[in-house]
């Protein structure tokens, strides 16, 4: 028995696509390979290391665990649709200036998933930001300047500077 693509409508970055896809392929999968949306990264595709992490509804989500069948009609965000109206995000631009990553593999999802804090705790506690985080691994940091870069950004953002 042979597996067949099904139609699979997904809003992306806030655009619509249409992928005949195969129904067992993970979100992380059609992102990268059938939407060419490669800021997503394969991490350990077993749900732990997080940084294949994307956001559904504003929420992180661990693509290499979903199926895209289960999300049409949501709003799914990569780090590709971070930028808003072309300007790097308030968080992109402390990253950048704190030096914030290092090889850059978990910098996508450590972005978004502190954009998802932000967006319901614009003043969130070092341990807050901690908490959020602790998730997606990062194996080349001691974490710190990425606290610092989450922390800057709230600022700029509480402040209108961002």
């Amino acid at each position: 028995m042979t597996a067949t693509r099904v139609p699979v409508r997904l809003r992306v970055n806030g655009e619509n696509y249409e992928v005949m896809t195969f129904p067992y392929k993970t979100l992380l999968e059609v992102l990268r390979e059938d939407l060419g949306l490669t800021g997503t990264k394969h991490g350990c595709e077993l749900g732990e290391c997080s940084t294949c992490g994307v956001l559904v509804d504003g929420k992180p989500f661990l693509s290499c665990l979903a199926l895209p069948l289960d999300l049409q009609e949501r709003a799914i965000t990569t780090i590709e649709g971070m930028a808003e109206a072309g300007r790097p995000h308030p968080l992109q631009v402390a990253f950048a200036e704190l030096g914030a990553a290092q090889c850059g593999y978990c910098t996508p999802a450590m972005l978004l998933t502190a954009r998802a804090l932000l967006d319901r705790d614009p003043s969130p506690t070092r341990e807050a930001i901690r908490q959020a985080l602790s998730g997606v691994l990062c194996r080349c940091t001691g974490y710190v300047k990425i606290f610092e870069a989450v922390e800057l950004a709230a600022l700029r953002m509480r402040d209108g500077a961002g």
